[in-house]
């Protein structure tokens, strides 16, 4: 009987919950200070008070089983890369590999090697497991050089996302490519010919902008230290893991979780490959095995009793709780705003809006990720909601999955668990989260639209 307060308004309930969310959010993360997974709690809480599509009683509950799947989904991975750079870092894997890196494109740019290996990585691997391996990188190279921690910080996190965000078989792009009836093939391409562009306006060409006005110091983050970090850097090449011991964690990871990803996309996945693949490159086990790997060259490098390395372990797995509840607790809270509607909310106002097709898209998917921070979610709205105008278009369909794909990335912001994810594992503050990351997925969005509609027009592939 007592299902709902005066406090949860009518009709008028997405729109209310997605302003109290905004305002809670703000209020107790930026004037308050609180602790990030505090403060996500209770704004998930307030967004469930204020909306009538879920019973009073139920909040608490639903706001917990929605932090229980995003724990589900994340926690061991994030676990698992704790030990991964812990690891990497404290063995000299890491330097060793931005030693090698810097051989190859020179000392003063591996930038360019951070945003190669990240836009190749993230095609068949998870966004947030690339930052995973990568993050360790970036942390050694800045150490290394002693400053451009920005401008690695945005090179690996843009290249990423855009991959993930336009070229399947990652999961959004390839949903999306079934839904308006494209073709994978010419997605696939169209998907580097568009990314690669923005890829580089987003990550290399902002990262350099961003990286001449902030100076990110590095902060202890992932177990380690950062007096531990700086200590690696005098060391002697000799005196480090070889290139392909140092490699093998990262190579491990994205082997098996791409072979997995070939063989469900372009085999099936209830054939007979996909059972032995589905095991070995699910990330829960690859980033396990990778783990392992990096410990035993962490353990062979040190000269630490057996009693202290488990310690030492412990300490980034602690570390790595930490990541994971903020991690879960921001996708909880765009989970009770998906809840309220919000969402649906947004593409509703926005379906008939009268712009070209592929405007109209981008505009509802980017409403859609802004207000309740999933890239998934608003990928598979907007896909379903523009997938019956999809004949319609002038150009290959497949332009139409760049433009939903730039839009669902558009703006990652408190919402999302990617924001988390590159500010805890990155050791950056809100600000500079906010300053780095967010600036540079906004960039992807507006740099994405633009170059599919330049595209389409000169090379419609119709």
């Amino acid at each position: 009987m007592f299902d709902s307060t005066i406090l949860q308004l009518g009709g008028q309930g997405p729109l209310i919950s997605l302003l109290a969310g905004i305002v809670a959010i703000v209020l107790l993360l930026v004037v308050l200070d609180l602790p990030p997974f505090i403060a996500l709690v209770v704004a998930g809480l307030v967004v469930g008070i204020v909306t009538p599509q879920v019973a009073f009683a139920d909040i608490p509950g639903e706001f917990a089983t929605a932090f229980g799947e995003g724990m589900a989904g994340i926690g061991i991975p994030i676990l698992m890369a704790a030990v991964i750079g812990k690891s990497m870092i404290e063995s000299g894997a890491a330097d060793r590999i931005v030693r090698g890196f810097s051989s190859v494109v020179g000392e003063d740019r591996t930038e360019l090697s951070l945003f190669g290996s990240s836009f190749v990585i993230a095609i068949p691997v998870f966004f947030d497991n690339v930052f995973y391996l990568l993050a360790p990188l970036a942390r050694a190279a800045r150490s290394r050089t002693g400053g451009n921690y920005a401008l690695f910080i945005v090179a690996v996190g843009a290249a990423g996302a855009v991959t993930h965000g336009f070229v399947p078989p990652t999961p959004g792009p390839l949903l999306a490519a079934g839904e308006v009836g494209a073709n994978l093939g010419a997605t696939i391409i169209t998907g580097i010919l568009v990314g690669l562009p923005t890829a580089i306006v987003a990550g290399l060409g902002y990262g350099y902008v961003i990286n001449r006005r902030m100076d990110i110091p590095l902060r202890d983050a992932m177990g380690t230290s950062v007096e531990e970090l700086e200590a690696k850097v005098d060391t002697p090449t000799s005196a480090l893991p070889g290139l392909f011991e140092s490699l093998l964690p990262i190579l491990l990871a994205v082997l098996l979780v791409a072979a997995n990803t070939g063989v469900e996309t372009f085999v099936g996945e209830e054939s007979g490959p996909a059972a032995f693949t589905g095991f070995f490159g699910d990330p829960n086990f690859s980033l396990t095995i990778a783990a392992l790997v990096a410990a035993y060259t962490f353990y062979r490098m040190s000269d630490l009793s057996s009693d202290t390395f488990s310690d030492e372990l412990t300490e980034a797995l602690k570390s790595g709780g930490n990541i994971a509840a903020i991690t879960a607790a921001g996708g909880a809270f765009g989970a009770m705003l998906a809840a309220a509607g919000a969402g649906e909310y947004i593409a509703g106002g926005l379906e008939d809006i009268g712009l070209g097709l592929l405007v109209t898209a981008w505009i509802i998917a980017a409403g859609v990720r802004v207000v309740q921070g999933s890239a998934t979610v608003a990928i598979v709205t907007t896909a379903g909601i523009m997938a019956p105008f999809a004949d319609q278009l002038a150009a290959n369909p497949a332009y139409l999955v760049m433009v939903i794909g730039a839009g669902a990335t558009f703006c990652s912001w408190y919402n999302d668990s990617g924001f988390w994810i590159v500010k805890e594992i990155g050791g950056l503050t809100q600000a500079e989260t906010l300053k780095t990351w967010t600036v540079a997925t906004i960039l992807i969005g507006v740099v994405g639209l633009i170059v599919s509609l330049i595209f389409a027009t000169i090379l419609p592939l119709a």
